[in-house]
């Protein structure tokens, strides 16, 4: 039988989903994968992504952590290119907006429809250029393609697959029930030349036989006159890096359910922020059999820890105002003064709310131009600068390997607090990075994300928290990077085995219908 990956496969293809969270990240990172391992050059795009989990590549410029993690599924190397336009929530209606890797503003809602025009001929450079440089490129919608209310100012769906003439697919959830009708109605209140680029559904996340779909399929491609060309089934303890919160709520890693032999169960709370940001530091925690990780809002539900976690936060000053009004700044305080109380590591917004005072003189990202006190846990202090600071690090903490990036608008100052991170630098020597407190070291905060990642620190970290708790860890031996490689083949195989991929081969590599002249 001949494969259809046997021809010199080039082409595009977009992805587009019924809702928000119908799964298209999941499929563009399946296909990414796919096409990688039959040795074809793939990269993924999204021309604008909304999402406070972000991804730092190695040339120092932000983009939405969904791109990056994708670009490690298909064997490419993180770039700027593969999210042009990044949107960073920081109130109900404002966000910091990214173009091209570093900030350009922030704007209201409103602001920011007037100004996605201008944008248009930056992300199809962007496009172009991967394009020029990779077999095949897979762009990634978002929301529904079918908001009839932006289609005028669309820059990141259908318009984009219009003006780079390649076809498209439409992903709908069979999970949360109606997918027909989402379907259908998707490709119905498209406009004509919109329309004639989908050539594909794929049904996402079902549960159970697919023959109870019966001829469901057949009604479906009769009325709208697209092919359903796979139904891919729920997949179970699937975390790929999610683009907002919402992820917390579905599919993010579940831990083993037994320790290893000779260690004690680690109970690891983590702070849920409104504005939370980069909670994915928080994945690599998650695979360790015997450790669990839960998320509070309170500080009745904070409990006996072992460890807390304040992780980042795209609004500091505004969740740090959250964090007092549900009484968890007391919750935290009283913890560390308790004897073998838990450890407490704060991660770049985190870290800056345990220190002294917090500044944004320049109103980066809070109205509040006076100083506001932290909880007074490290003796730093953290003043707002416009410029932000984005880049990877490499280091040692514990006397461990580490990996990790920064993303911060916060310069923090040590006063009597000890650093515990060293990080390379250019020169000769390190830099020291982070604080502890100086009475126990109970008390840790640092800028750098992606901390847990490095399986040695890891294991190390986990160690000394036992210890400090009069407990035991065993390191299981777990791999990050082997676990997060296996979801990405998990996807890969699932699409594998239920899309028709020759099919899917057509769709890259053809061209859609010619538009209807007047």
């Amino acid at each position: 039988m001949t494969s259809p990956f046997d021809a010199d496969l080039r082409g595009g293809l977009m992805v587009c989903g019924t809702t928000s969270d119908a799964g298209k990240s999941q499929v563009v990172t399946g296909l990414c994968r796919l096409l990688a391992r039959k040795g074809i050059r793939v990269a993924p795009f999204k021309a604008q992504n909304m999402a406070n989990n972000s991804f730092v590549t190695p040339s120092g410029h932000e983009i939405g952590r969904a791109q990056g993690v994708q670009a490690l599924a298909a064997g490419a190397v993180p770039e700027v290119a593969m999210n042009p336009v990044l949107l960073k929530p920081t109130g109900e209606r404002t966000s910091q907006v990214v173009v091209m890797g570093r900030p350009a503003g922030h704007l209201t809602a409103t602001e920011y429809h007037e100004f996605k025009p201008q944008l248009l001929e930056q992300v199809l450079a962007a496009l172009a250029d991967l394009r020029s440089r990779f077999d095949v490129v897979v762009i990634e919608g978002a929301g529904s393609p079918a908001e009839i209310n932006l289609l005028s100012h669309d820059i990141v769906n259908l318009r984009i697959a219009h003006e780079a003439n390649v076809h498209a697919i439409v992903v709908g959830d069979i999970d949360r029930g109606g997918v027909f009708a989402a379907l259908h109605g998707t490709v119905d209140l498209l406009p004509a030349r919109y329309r004639r680029l989908v050539g594909g559904f794929v049904i996402n996340k079902l549960r159970g036989d697919p023959a109870l779909l019966l001829d469901g399929t057949e009604q479906l491609e009769a009325r709208c006159g697209v092919p359903t060309l796979g139904v891919v089934p729920w997949l179970r303890d699937i975390a790929l890096d999610a683009e907002d919160s919402l992820g917390l709520d579905g599919l993010r890693p579940r831990p083993a359910t037994a320790a290893e032999a000779g260690s004690d169960r680690l109970d690891v709370a983590v702070v849920r922020f409104p504005r939370l940001s980069n909670f994915t530091d928080l994945d690599a925690l998650s695979i360790e059999p015997g450790v669990s990780v839960r998320y509070v809002e309170s500080g009745a539900a904070l409990g006996q820890p072992d460890l807390v976690i304040l992780p980042g936060t795209k609004a500091t000053l505004a969740d740090l105002a959250w964090l007092r009004e549900q009484d968890l700044d007391r919750a935290i305080t009283d913890a560390t003064a308790t004897p073998n109380g838990p450890i407490v590591l704060g991660v770049c917004g985190g870290y800056q709310m345990l220190g002294q005072v917090i500044s944004d003189p320049k109103g980066v990202e809070s109205t509040n131009r006076e100083p506001v006190g932290g909880l007074g846990l490290l003796d730093v202090v953290t003043t707002f600068d416009l410029e932000k600071t984005t880049r990877q690090r490499t280091g040692l903490a514990l006397d461990r390997p580490i990996t990790g990036y920064e993303i911060h608008h916060g310069r923090v100052q040590r006063g009597q607090a000890q650093p515990w991170i060293h990080l390379a630098t250019d020169q000769t020597g390190a830099e020291a990075e982070g604080a502890i407190d100086t009475v126990d070291g109970r008390v840790l905060g640092t800028t750098l994300h992606g901390l847990f990642e490095p399986d040695e620190f890891r294991a190390a970290f986990l160690v000394e928290v036992a210890r400090r708790r009069g407990k035991t860890f065993v390191s299981a031996g777990v791999s990050f990077a082997a676990a997060r490689t296996a979801q990405f083949d998990r996807v890969a195989d699932a699409l594998e085995a239920h899309i028709d991929l020759a099919a899917l081969v057509t769709l890259i590599t053809t061209k859609p219908p010619q538009e209807d002249q007047p």
